[in-house]
């Protein structure tokens, strides 16, 4: 059995630096963050000591099914971080690497009588070895490429992960993966200006942004691709709205930030990471949900000229066409400059970090936003691998395309009954089904249907009455003299095995109904028996419905909740074709 580092979570935690430390497993437990998912917290030994203490890299969330109890390990790199725990300061081991030597049912149980770990008795959270710098930062104009590799050996750097807003003593080296355009803004507040740059080192990624005189200072200086020291900026939460990073913090610079050139060869610090998902899986996620894709280029559209609702500002949008090995094509919509400067010719790869996923006729659709990085033909693995498949296989393969709907409006996809789909979500196979079915409408609830909804094109937000005439809305901060009734209806579908409540929006409820969302909220003003007939009219009809079914858990209980993607009046041609393809296939018709 492999000897246990007795005594290394000591001078671990009192700032020494401990090679390649064999540890312990004895348990673990999620923590769910508040902006970002889940991470995990260790209870480790040494065989003297237990600490409680030890959190896994988020980068490393899938090795938690390695790290059983009892299991011995080595752990490969660590930072030590400094929180706030209840009022009192708290040191923090953060695993950045570790590898395990000996699975825990081969251990069996826990080895020595190690006792908790003491952290208050590690002396004062400055005095660490991990947290500090040797000597003062050089300055930019003392640093030099001539001197770069002199100073480097002088500057102990904190890891992107072991970040805290409790402690401000820190450098990072990181390379800026990408880098935004400078942003202006006016309102009642001001004037002023921002931009944006994305981070990583070896153990995670961070968003920094500089405003007004930052920005002036940093823009120029700081370019893609290249590494750099960063210290003094502020941390806070991480905004969710405008980063995609997996990290519940955000930089922000401020007059004291440093900022130096790093000259040194970094091949450890990665230039991007990405967490590709097959396009044919983009199928059952949820629209606005943020993904990495890669995709090689099928076919590529002119650029359009459009215009902003809200503001009238010109818009530049060029549509291109995406397939990957699962033999599945999406629209990609590329906006701004990355749609003028873009060539599609030769069918280049393209891999982006940071897609947005739209539904638009019961297709999906991937959009770039600000935040998005694009890299054409990179050169990594699984770029040449598609680049193979499509030059042998892919080009002359039939899709399935996610972006269009047949002619039935509604979308190709995988056709079941409401009780298989119920099946599969609770074996666990999968965390949401999206499937197609002939289905009747058992019931619609009449309460509660029409809402008041802005009048602005595209928002749907429901407005609040401020009893004077006027009517607001919270995503458009502003007031308006009317409004526009939208249809929110909840409907009970069956089939010849069972029955689910699904939700219906404005313009799939009103396929249903046989009347606009306008029309149905003044029949509710004017005539409520009128009203209610609409409702009783269509009980015991047949649609096709394409649905989303997913789990939920609600005070402990889980459930189904069901969205209706697309409906559309019962075509009885494409049911009956849907039934002799299967109908083909059991009896193995094709190979008779």
């Amino acid at each position: 059995m492999i000897p246990l580092t007795e005594g290394a979570l000591d001078k671990i935690m009192a700032g020494d630096d401990i090679d390649n430390p064999i540890i312990q497993i004895l348990g673990h437990k999620k923590l769910i963050g508040q902006n970002t998912g889940e991470r995990y917290r260790l209870l480790v030994s040494d065989g003297k000591r237990v600490n409680s203490f030890t959190m896994l890299a988020t980068q490393l969330n899938s090795k938690i099914t390695e790290l059983t109890d009892f299991s011995i390990c080595q752990v490969n790199r660590y930072a030590v971080s400094v929180v706030n725990n209840s009022g009192k300061q708290k040191r923090v081991m953060v695993i950045l690497s570790i590898d395990v030597k000996v699975p825990g049912e081969q251990v069996g149980s826990k080895i020595g009588n190690p006792v908790n770990i003491d952290n208050n008795a590690n002396g004062d959270a400055e005095s660490m070895k991990s947290q500090t710098v040797k000597k003062p930062i050089p300055t930019p104009s003392s640093f030099s490429k001539s001197s770069s590799s002199d100073h480097a050996s002088e500057i102990t750097t904190t890891p992107i992960v072991a970040l805290s807003p409790y402690q401000n003593k820190w450098i990072i080296k990181a390379r800026v993966t990408s880098k935004s355009n400078i942003i202006t803004w006016s309102n009642s507040r001001g004037e002023g200006k921002l931009f944006s740059c994305d981070l990583i080192d070896e153990s995670g990624e961070i968003r920094c942004t500089a405003f007004k005189d930052q920005c002036d200072k940093f823009y120029d200086m700081i370019n893609a691709g290249q590494i750099y020291y960063i210290s003094r900026c502020n941390l806070k939460a991480a905004n969710k709205q405008y980063s995609t990073l997996k990290n519940d913090y955000e930089m922000c610079m401020t007059s004291e930030t440093e900022v130096i050139p790093c000259y040194d060869e970094a091949n450890s610090i990665p230039r991007i990471q990405f967490d590709f998902i097959p396009i044919n899986n983009i199928e059952i996620k949820e629209k606005n949900d943020i993904i990495d894709v890669l995709g090689i280029v099928k076919s590529c559209e002119e650029i359009q000229m459009l215009k902003a609702r809200n503001t009238g500002r010109e818009l530049k949008k060029r549509d291109i066409t995406l397939i990957d090995e699962s033999n599945t094509m999406i629209c990609l919509s590329l906006w701004g400059s990355e749609a003028e400067k873009f060539n599609g010719n030769n069918h280049p790869v393209i891999a982006i970090k940071g897609a947005r996923i739209g539904e638009f006729n019961g297709g999906k659709n991937l959009s770039t936003l600000m935040s998005s990085v694009l890299q054409i033909d990179p050169d990594i693995p699984e770029a040449h691998k598609l680049r193979g498949w499509y030059n042998t296989i892919g080009m002359s393969d039939q899709v399935k395309n996610l972006s269009t709907s047949n002619k039935s409006g509604i979308m190709n996809g995988e056709w079941l009954s409401l009780q298989d789909a119920i099946d599969l979500l609770n074996d666990k196979k999968c965390s949401s089904v999206i499937y197609i079915g002939k289905l009747i409408v058992s019931s619609i609830r009449s309460e509660n249907v029409i809402y008041k909804s802005c009048p602005v094109e595209g928002c749907k937000k429901k407005m609040i009455d401020q009893a004077n005439g006027m009517y607001r809305c919270e995503k458009c901060n502003k007031e308006y003299p009317s409004f526009k009734y939208k249809v929110l209806a909840s409907i009970n579908f069956c089939d010849w095995m069972t029955c689910q409540w699904a939700v219906a929006f404005s313009e799939e409820a009103e396929k249903v109904l046989n009347i606009t969302s306008q029309e149905l909220g003044e029949l509710e003003e004017n005539d409520h028996e009128q009203y209610l007939e609409k409702f009783s009219d269509v009980s015991f009809k047949y649609f096709l419905v394409k649905m989303r079914m997913k789990l939920e858990s609600f005070n402990d209980e889980t459930r189904v909740r069901a969205n209706c993607i697309s409906i559309s009046p019962m075509d009885f041609k494409t049911h009956s074709d849907v039934l002799l393809t299967k109908l083909k296939d059991i009896i193995g018709f094709e190979k008779l």
